[in-house]
């Protein structure tokens, strides 16, 4: 229990900021998922639809993002991090197209099903790009804050306690 206890106050403000994250998101996907469907047509195929949908839930991220989910980062400058927020954006755009297109033009399959399907796949391919590269290059952690780190969590955890508190003070 106490192994759990100590995960959870590890990444307590991982969950948090994960969980915010998430709710910022889910109104970019109802913007996305939404606008993309509403905008496809014969004039609009699903890229183009998704473009101009995805671009519009940019700019509600964004703020989102900024004045909520990340609010208790370092500010490195209101235009540093709108050019990389969008830059980066821009890559999840792509993982998101690079879905749809393989499934409209590689598999040939243009029906709304396969479509929606794939644009859901993109969506969550390219969130998890998109809270990934935000935590790492867009809102940087506090100075005072540790970065969280999984992989060395797990080795620590794996190595057991510290020489040090088991065996007493250390003698020279």
């Amino acid at each position: 229990m106490n192994s759990i206890r100590a995960l959870f106050g590890r990444f307590r403000h991982l969950l948090h900021e994960g969980a915010r994250f998430g709710v910022v998101g889910v109104v970019g996907f109802i913007i996305t998922d939404g606008g993309t469907n509403l905008l496809q047509s014969p004039l609009h195929g699903w890229l183009k639809a998704n473009v101009i949908a995805t671009v519009a839930a940019m700019v509600v991220t964004y703020l989102g993002s900024r004045y909520w989910t990340f609010r208790h980062r370092e500010r490195t400058g209101m235009g540093r991090e709108t050019v990389l927020f969008f830059v980066l954006n821009g890559v999840g755009l792509g993982i998101q197209l690079a879905c749809i297109g393989i499934t409209n033009y590689a598999f040939g399959r243009t029906d709304r099903l396969a479509a929606n399907i794939a644009l859901l796949a993109g969506i969550c391919l390219g969130t998890l790009f998109r809270f990934w590269s935000y935590r790492k290059w867009v809102w940087i952690a506090p100075a005072d804050s540790p970065v969280l780190d999984p992989a060395e969590f797990a080795a620590e955890e794996l190595a057991g306690p510290p020489a040090s508190d088991s065996a007493g003070p250390a003698t020279r």
